[in-house]
């Protein structure tokens, strides 16, 4: 219930909001993006501590996000497009997975769940822009995207933060704004799937769907077995495994369809003539229904993971591999 209480209040409210005002989440994202998150990080981190074990969580967190690409990839006929490959593998980590592991871990996991967080939003707005759009990786972007990142920049305050002789106080005071930036991140989450709440699902997304929610996190648990991981570790891995799939893929993927609409209209313009410019049009609406799939994916896939997060927990549970029932 706790889970619930935690996620659905504010995505009711983006949906409610996103009747009245549309275009909020156009303004809100930025600066979330640009100064929530890397705030809500450091809040987040300083209240979960800082461990070494927190780097292992790291490095197993991109080794199954790029093993998990790399697999889906090796699918073409079920993955047909990027969007689908990195929403079957890519997880509202942020949004959802941070939120999840509040309600339904102890505080010692907390800081594991935003270690694959961190892994999960620089491999994602590191290599996703290259991915989506189908360019060549380039090394000196690759390190741009990282630097600007706000996964970086939040846990290079954090660490800062923990050097200094005040982190236990700081932690405490940036606790609850840390909070409401996650809160405010789901209300932009609702207002984002406003826009194709009561569209159907394309049957071309449902391997995307069933992989991100149920064989990923399945392939991620028997990977943890396999390593022998505590439950400490093993619990928020599988969550963050769990959880939907990312906004960052329908944003990375609007970016991409508003940037082909306005290639075919210079293209359509460059050929002159009503045909030319018709053309252009036809090609521009094809590419900009490119993002619709997306959404219809973080829609569908936050809607069923309010079900079967909670679910994977109970069966964590139930098998004695959750950091609680560890314990008791």
């Amino acid at each position: 219930m706790l889970f619930l209480l935690e996620l659905v209040p504010p995505l009711l409210l983006g949906l409610l909001l996103a009747r009245r005002r549309p275009q909020l989440a156009s303004r809100l994202a930025p600066p979330l993006v640009r100064w929530g998150v890397p705030f809500s990080l450091m809040g987040l981190v300083l209240r979960g501590g800082l461990r070494w074990q927190m780097a292992e969580m790291l490095v197993l967190a991109l080794a199954v996000v790029a093993g998990g690409l790399l697999l889906v990839h090796a699918l073409p006929r079920q993955f047909p497009g990027p969007a689908e490959r990195l929403g079957a593998v890519v997880g509202n980590t942020a949004y959802f997975g941070i939120p999840a592991a509040l309600a339904l871990l102890p505080p010692a996991a907390l800081g594991y769940a935003i270690s694959y967080d961190l892994a999960a939003t620089l491999f994602t707005w590191t290599l996703g822009p290259s991915l989506i759009a189908r360019r060549p990786l380039a090394w000196r972007s690759l390190l741009q995207a990282l630097v600007a990142s706000p996964a970086s920049q939040g846990l290079v305050g954090a660490v800062l933060l923990q050097l200094t002789p005040w982190h236990t106080q700081l932690a405490g005071w940036l606790w609850w704004p840390a909070r409401a930036v996650v809160w405010l991140s789901l209300v932009v989450l609702g207002l984002r799937m406003a826009a194709v709440l009561g569209s159907p699902l394309p049957r071309s997304l449902w391997p995307s769907l069933v992989t991100k929610l149920l064989l990923f996190p399945a392939a991620v648990l028997a990977l943890a077995l396999g390593l022998r991981l505590p439950p400490l570790l093993l619990a928020p891995l599988v969550l963050q495994a769990a959880a939907p799939t990312a906004v960052s893929v329908l944003l990375l993927s609007e970016a991409e369809a508003s940037a082909a609409e306005a290639a075919g209209r210079a293209a359509g313009r460059a050929a002159g003539g009503a045909a030319g410019g018709a053309a252009g049009g036809v090609a521009a609406a094809g590419d900009a229904g490119l993002a619709q799939r997306p959404a219809a994916l973080v829609l569908w896939s936050t809607l069923l993971a309010l079900v079967s997060v909670p679910l994977w927990a109970w069966l964590l549970g139930l098998a004695g591999l959750s950091p609680g029932t560890a314990a008791a």
